[in-house]
């Protein structure tokens, strides 16, 4: 399934429940959805109608209540949490509305951090060229601490992209930064996106960066109700 067009995210019944006290509460419910290689799509809907839970459960960082999901033909809750975690390292970027630096690291040793994870050759050169693309060329050495919020972003994006992945997620990418630098972040995002072919799934209350996508999924009390 690596043929452009053909679906990389596939879902079947998919469902997550929670026990609230002597409550059952339906977080999503009964998702089946194709998200073709190559695609960019957009979830969207208000607060707790279970976007970031169904992003979590596409990306296998939370395990459903009923129902599957497959990457590139692949059972992910067929495999342990290891096996989870394997995939997403060979396959999957993610990029969050708090951006998940290590304050400790800097800009550059950010970056690094997956490619060293994954035992990738050149990981520093590999890691300046990518914040070279992204305009932070001149502050590799910088710490979290010591970037805006619209840069930190950026070493966030940098850091998805560094390892070339087949699929990035992204959950609110814009939600904590003002509208002009939202603006540039949707641009670089999608500049990168068309660059690399990768497949994008991101959940987002910004209606710019969703119409940026070749396709809106809403979900509204754990359903999906409509796509556009």
């Amino acid at each position: 399934m690596t043929e452009l067009h053909a679906a990389l995210i596939r879902t079947e019944g998919l469902g997550k429940r929670v026990r609230s006290g002597e409550r059952e509460l339906v977080i999503v419910e009964q998702v089946n959805l194709n998200v073709l290689n190559g695609e960019a799509v957009a979830i969207v809907g208000a607060s707790g109608s279970g976007k970031s839970t169904l992003l979590g459960l596409l990306a296998g960082l939370d395990t459903p209540s009923a129902g599957k999901v497959w990457i590139d033909g692949i059972d992910l809750f067929a495999l342990d949490e290891d096996g989870r975690a394997a995939l997403r390292g060979r396959m999957v970027g993610f990029v969050f509305q708090s951006f998940q630096l290590l304050p400790s690291l800097t800009a550059l040793e950010n970056v690094m951090l997956p490619l060293e994870l994954g035992g990738h050759d050149l990981a520093a050169d590999r890691a300046r060229a990518i914040l070279g693309r992204v305009g932070l060329g001149e502050r590799l050495e910088h710490y979290p601490r010591q970037l805006s919020g619209g840069e930190q972003q950026r070493v966030a994006i940098a850091r998805a992209f560094v390892t070339e992945p087949r699929i990035l997620f992204a959950d609110e990418p814009t939600g904590n930064l003002d509208e002009r630098t939202g603006a540039a972040m949707i641009e670089l995002l999608f500049e990168l996106n068309r660059e690399r072919g990768t497949t994008l799934v991101l959940v987002t209350h910004d209606q710019a960066l969703a119409g940026n996508c070749t396709r809106k999924l809403t979900i509204a009390a754990g359903r999906i109700q409509d796509a556009a």
